[in-house]
């Protein structure tokens, strides 16, 4: 299984670098105030984008993960202190036979 994602994260990154050999030209990228960078490769404008969408969605399943690892550190310690309860007994009870709760009724 791990070597089927390495083969996937190559040829993805094969894919993606031959469609950035081939988009080499010139452009012109518009910003909102009117400012303007002319005459910029087209695989730059791209890389900074992709760049720019990994960070932002990074940044948006920060705090998923966050949430995840502090349940997990609650569900340790939790383990944790079960297991410690159940490995040392606090209360030892002596088995009692039946007959002296309940007496057998006559046959």
């Amino acid at each position: 299984m791990r070597y089927l994602v390495w083969v996937l994260r190559l040829l993805v990154f094969v894919l993606v670098l031959l469609f950035a050999l081939k988009n080499t030209g010139p452009v012109n990228v518009h910003f909102y105030s009117d400012h303007t960078l002319a005459d910029i490769p087209l695989i730059v404008v791209m890389l900074v984008t992709f760049v720019l969408g990994a960070l932002f969605g990074l940044l948006l399943a920060v705090p998923g993960l966050m949430r995840r690892r502090r349940e997990i550190r609650k569900l340790q310690r939790e383990l944790h202190r079960l297991q410690d309860r159940y490995k040392h007994p606090v209360v030892q009870t002596q088995a009692v036979a039946p007959e002296t709760v309940a007496p057998l009724s006559p046959l």
